[in-house]
């Protein structure tokens, strides 16, 4: 072994575990088999080199980043790693330009991956965005964030996007014995015995994140000082000083999927909306006025005249909110959503406003009729502004009159349903109706 053999040994063994053990390879690499598998796209891509410009879109400690790594040691085009993080439009272009100068002189390909790509804005996407159509560049992005909401639509349309699934306990697993067995890059040139139930443990906190759960089996293995034979142990008791608590994910796409998921719980379980509201709170830590603010929108929005007090309780919730703050306020909370949960439900309010939009479409302009316009001036009569007719000189406080301008005069946007109290504002209508069809 010479110096350089020996000097990259050494910067091999300062590497943290999860980074020696990062496949190289397909066949090393751990989960989503439903993009990589036998016979998958993406894998015959990989192993005939002809990877085309793609988004790799999925939680943290999915494979991502393992997989671009992957990518760079299968092709034989230049591959140059970015990170949104710090890269600038300059280093984009400098990357184009190399790229331009590979392939001219030499006729070689050039895959640019660029991690965290959420993080760059629009200007610096559309950078991108020439050398992409051209075949420039081969473009490969790594992103946490939903691509629909955070990737230029250009882009995005270029690209071939592939969703990687969170990884289960069972992958902690199988990455935590590869490394106790590996001699070279794992942990297998110790006297390690390590307990089943520690391995458990360090898998099912580690959450699916193969990292987190090998640096902690390291941490474990190097901190505890060996038996009297030389054995090195690794029990339920040290595993549990190595990682204490689940990483539980909160990037910005979870946080959306968690509040997508208490809006329509809250129209149809009290238990999921409960969980989901106090999931996001105490788990992720969001802010539960982010939640206080959805609910009021769904007592509208859902619930509506059905029953007016959802309502009323939803925003007495926020009040107290204001007032004693978290956690105190989370029993007038967690009372509001059981409330609107279990009250009758109503879309009508949402109808009406959708017909009167799609009104707006057919109308160039409303014309208020002439009866309803301001009459509190000298010469109104003149211009013709009378006839109004106020409802309660008449019998049941109504009177039929024309409210809406001539095109739409016939129409009815808001049609009240038979849920809860709005089933007394249907009557209402039904017997207004029928004084209309007398007149």
């Amino acid at each position: 072994m010479d110096l350089f053999d020996l000097a990259a040994s050494s910067d091999t063994k300062n590497q943290l575990l999860a980074d020696r053990m990062r496949p190289t390879t397909l066949d090393e690499y751990i989960g989503q088999q439903h993009i990589v598998g036998p016979g998958k796209l993406l894998r015959r891509a990989i192993e005939a080199d002809q990877v085309k410009s793609i988004l790799l879109y999925g939680p943290p400690g999915t494979g991502k980043t393992t997989l671009a790594n992957i990518i760079s040691h299968s092709t034989k085009g230049e591959f140059v790693k970015l990170n949104a993080v710090d890269a600038s439009v300059k280093d984009v272009r400098d990357v184009i330009e190399q790229a331009k100068h590979n392939k001219s002189l030499y006729g070689k390909k050039t895959i640019l991956f660029l991690d965290e790509v959420h993080r760059f804005n629009t200007s610096r996407q559309d950078a991108l965005l020439p050398a992409v159509e051209q075949g420039i560049i081969i473009f490969i992005g790594a992103t946490t964030e939903n691509p629909f909401h955070h990737v230029n639509g250009a882009l995005l349309s270029r690209s071939t996007l592939f969703q990687l699934e969170p990884l289960t306990k069972e992958h902690s697993l199988i990455a935590m014995r590869r490394a106790l067995a590996d001699k070279d890059k794992g942990l297998g040139f110790l006297p390690l015995s390590v307990d089943e139930e520690a391995l458990e443990h360090l898998a099912r906190m580690a959450n699916g994140d193969i990292r987190r759960a090998l640096n902690a089996l390291e941490l474990a293995a190097l901190t505890t000082p060996p038996e009297r034979d030389g054995t090195i142990r690794v029990t339920l008791e040290v595993a549990e000083e190595s990682i204490r608590q689940a990483i539980v994910k909160a990037d910005e796409s979870t946080q959306y999927d968690v509040l997508s998921a208490f809006h329509k719980s809250v129209r149809g379980s009290s238990d999921a909306a409960l969980f989901w509201f106090l999931y996001a709170v105490e788990k992720l830590g969001m802010d539960p006025m982010t939640f206080l603010r959805r609910l009021i929108v769904a007592c509208s929005e859902d619930i509506g005249l059905a029953n007016p007090q959802a309502m009323v309780q939803a925003v007495t919730a926020m009040d107290a909110y204001h007032k004693i703050g978290w956690p105190e306020s989370k029993y007038v909370i967690a009372q509001a959503i059981l409330f609107a949960v279990e009250s009758p439900k109503s879309n009508s309010i949402p109808m009406a406003i959708s017909r009167v939009m799609n009104a707006f479409d057919r109308l160039k302009s409303a014309e208020v009729p002439l009866h309803l316009r301001d009459a509190h001036y000298k010469g109104a009569e003149k211009l013709g502004h009378i006839g109004y007719m106020y409802p309660h000189d008449y019998p049941g406080h109504y009177v039929v009159q024309q409210y809406l301008p001539d095109a739409v005069k016939h129409e009815t946007f808001y049609m009240a349903t038979e849920q809860g109290m709005e089933d007394k504002i249907k009557q209402n209508q039904e017997r207004r109706q029928r004084f209309r069809e007398k007149g």
